[in-house]
């Protein structure tokens, strides 16, 4: 396969240290722009939210523990590989999270619902289109729900 590069367009920065699984709900975050980008958030603050796309930098995959494992290691949730679940150690180490915009100025963007450390790369930013984001009568298993309850 061929490697693929990528550069960040800027850094989440917030007061989360950490990796965990709940509470990103109240977690607010300002994603700083590389100067070169300046001014490429220009009308997205006529959105409500947008789609950022980070690169997991503390994110550590290990094949043989996680390519099949019980989402956060949860005895009561089912045996799962990896693609049937948004986990953060990943064989690519990308996430993908839609959050609300706070505010918009030229060179950074404040959102709330992040769920990244502070210094995690931004490697895009999409405004979230409800057309192209969100299909209705999506299905997901029951312990998706459960997973989630504390999440955000």
């Amino acid at each position: 396969m061929n490697m693929i590069t990528m550069t960040p367009i800027g850094y989440v920065q917030n007061n989360i240290h950490e990796k965990g699984d709940e509470g990103w709900g109240k977690v607010e975050s300002v994603i700083n722009l590389d100067p070169v980008y300046k001014g490429g958030l220009t009308g997205l603050a006529d959105f409500s939210h947008a789609m950022i796309i980070t690169f997991l930098h503390e994110a550590d995959f290990n094949p043989q523990v996680q390519l099949v494992r019980r989402p956060r290691g949860l005895p009561e949730m089912p045996l799962i590989g990896i693609f049937s679940q948004r986990n953060k150690d990943r064989p690519n180490a990308i996430g993908v999270t839609t959050v609300r915009i706070l505010s918009v100025m030229e060179d950074n963007l404040t959102v709330s619902g992040l769920d990244a450390i502070d210094g995690t790369p931004v490697l895009d930013i999409k405004p979230y289109f409800p057309k192209f984001d969100c299909r209705e009568n999506a299905i997901n298993p029951d312990w998706v729900e459960q997973i989630m309850e504390k999440y955000f």
